[in-house]
């Protein structure tokens, strides 16, 4: 089970989550998305809070550590819920030193509770992500296709390959055929 949250909607379009338990965190470390940002009170088990861009405790004086989702590693050694980090540079922590009730009172009015079909959600976005990429690819390939036709065109005008084409030209043998005298010629020259 996953709750869901809305925190101030004026201020913009995110979703803040977190799952009931370890076994909930499992499927939203798996699935995530990368601009999702994870959340969890640092040594100390608890659950994995995170905000969805487009917080809440009951204990005061704790770290809130914080990372984006494609930080997060996950091995097959690991308990069920623990997570590691693939760059620990990018792990911010925050210290709460009191729990502001007006907060978690507003949050819990709004405490939504879903049985999503994380994997699913992930892989619509994936299925989005590479439709969009697979158009921005063939809109990039003709429009080289067509510079490349240009280069060729403009090629072509500027060669000389068409100027000595062997049907457009005649010979003295043509020219004496068509009975015209050396002086009708030079006239029709001028």
């Amino acid at each position: 089970m996953v709750f869901y949250f809305k925190a101030r909607p004026e201020a913009g379009d995110y979703t803040i989550f977190m799952g009931l338990d370890k076994h909930e965190n499992e499927e939203l470390i798996k699935f995530g998305f990368p601009e999702d940002i994870w959340f969890h009170v640092d040594k100390m088990s608890s659950a994995h809070v995170y905000v969805r861009l487009h917080k809440g405790n009951k204990v005061n004086n704790i770290d809130v550590v914080y990372t984006p989702w494609q930080n997060l590693k996950k091995t097959a050694s690991m308990d069920v819920g623990q997570v590691g980090f693939h760059n620990s540079k990018m792990v911010r922590t925050v210290r709460v030193e009191k729990r502001i009730n007006e907060v978690v009172n507003r949050l819990n009015r709004t405490k939504v509770e879903r049985k999503p079909d994380l994997k699913a959600e992930r892989e619509a976005v994936n299925a989005a992500e590479r439709a969009e990429r697979k158009l921005q690819l063939r809109d990039k390939k003709r429009r080289e296709e067509m510079d490349r036709l240009e280069k060729e065109k403009q090629a072509e005008v500027r060669s000389y390959k068409n100027l000595m084409v062997a049907d457009k030209m005649t010979s003295n043998k043509d020219i004496a055929s068509t009975h015209k005298s050396l002086q009708e010629m030079e006239e029709d020259f001028m």
